[in-house]
């Protein structure tokens, strides 16, 4: 039987505590109505919703990286104002931040028991094995191996228990996000992201579905939530979005979609990163935005095509591929309407430990004459809280797919 990601509403509020019961109320969805957002309903006494509602809101859908690799660091102290303020829903660590396993446990520690009024932050990584790996040898963690070499060494359920231990320590060490697995076909080989990096499992998408599943597993069975990456396929493409504007239209395929298809139905998917590629096979002609900022890549195929009800986190909005094309503006309103529940800000190569206020500014300003947007941003707190909620559960042995074998 399939776990819906989704709580309800009562559920959540005694998995996050009674503590959080008051917070959780002023986050908790709404059916959005004009009068919801400009008070100017027919029956003449609706009230606009309060400011710093919506800001919460807005907070629960911000994910950021930041500088420092100890306690002490400004910026470290800088995003855990942010966590207790409520403008971040959680950081990501990148190799910046990695010290040794004594500094990343302590981070962790300060950032996860920050009195907030909700449930826990995201806590993430990527931490894939091989090449992508922000926890390092030379810091004295343990490695994994990478997908590709996964895939020809060993079989899935050896695969699962390898990815088990690599989500217990992560798990021992604080964090309860890793952004994996790569679900992208290794469809070129000299793909410069995915292919010569190793990141992907296979070309055959059988293979990638099984391997995939794997990850999953081994982290779900120890605590730990992934994220399937990067829909709707970017191991076809010639060029990195990291450094610019990457359209697969001509390689893709539709081969591409089925590891996201099969994961999906089998309950392998908690969150689903979006690709920052353009795909005409799968878009609206009239779009010309990458997928992470289409209606039609997300909200069409992705929600109702594949039946996705999960979070989709975008992957970082601040690479190439979207910053030299389109300003904060575009991107963060874009980006929601299409149905994104969580914007990733890495503050890799342009860090501005500010973005969430702006972020929040923007969206704030636009949802004041714009009730659809007040309706994504509410479905969007309330996905992004169901999954917070799913890491208060008691952890169980995983099998995604049903303990069967892909089709």
């Amino acid at each position: 039987m399939r776990r819906s990601t989704f709580l309800s509403v009562g559920c959540l509020v005694v998995l996050l505590g009674l503590g959080a019961t008051a917070a959780f109320t002023g986050l908790r969805a709404q059916e959005a109505r004009p009068s919801d957002v400009t008070g100017n309903g027919t029956d003449g006494d609706v009230e606009p919703e309060e400011p710093w509602k919506l800001r919460r809101k807005i907070g629960q859908m911000i994910l950021v990286g930041f500088l420092g690799d100890t306690r002490d660091h400004p910026g470290f102290k800088k995003v855990r104002e942010q966590l207790q303020s409520g403008e971040i829903t959680g950081v990501l660590y990148l190799g910046r931040n990695i010290r040794n396993r004594q500094s990343v446990s302590r981070m962790n520690s300060g950032l996860s028991d920050v009195p907030t009024g909700f449930a826990k932050p995201l806590l993430a990584i990527d931490q894939e094995g091989g090449k992508v790996q922000r926890l390092r040898a030379r810091h004295g963690f343990p490695q994994t191996r990478s997908a590709r070499r996964m895939a020809r060494s060993v079989a899935p359920a050896r695969a699962s228990a390898l990815y088990a231990t690599l989500a217990r320590n992560l798990s021992g060490w604080g964090f309860n996000l890793n952004l994996g697995p790569v679900v992208d076909l290794n469809a070129n080989p000299r793909n410069p992201v995915i292919g010569r990096l190793d990141r992907a499992y296979s070309g055959d998408p059988q293979v990638v579905t099984r391997y995939a599943a794997a990850f999953v597993d081994g982290h779900r069975s120890n605590g730990v939530l992934t994220a399937l990456k990067h829909f709707p396929g970017h191991g076809s493409s010639r060029n990195d979005s990291h450094t610019g504007f990457v359209d697969v239209s001509r390689t893709w395929s539709k081969g591409e979609l089925e590891p996201f298809r099969r994961l999906i139905s089998g309950d392998c998917a908690e969150l689903v990163m979006s690709a920052h590629v353009h795909n005409s096979a799968l878009q609206d002609p009239k779009e010309t935005v990458p997928v992470s900022l289409s209606v039609s890549a997300l909200s069409q195929v992705l929600r109702k095509e594949l039946g996705y009800d999960g979070v989709i986190i975008s992957d970082d909005l601040q690479m190439d591929a979207i910053r030299k094309t389109y300003g904060l503006k575009e991107t963060v309103v874009g980006a929601v309407k299409a149905g994104t529940d969580i914007l990733l800000f890495a503050n890799d190569k342009h860090p501005d430990p500010d973005i969430p206020v702006k972020v929040a500014d923007i969206l704030e300003e636009a949802a004041e004459s714009d009730p659809d947007l007040i309706a994504k941003i509410d479905a969007a707190s309330e996905r992004v809280l169901a999954l917070k909620g799913r890491l208060a559960e008691p952890v169980e042995e995983s099998r995604c797919l049903d303990g069967a074998e892909a089709e």
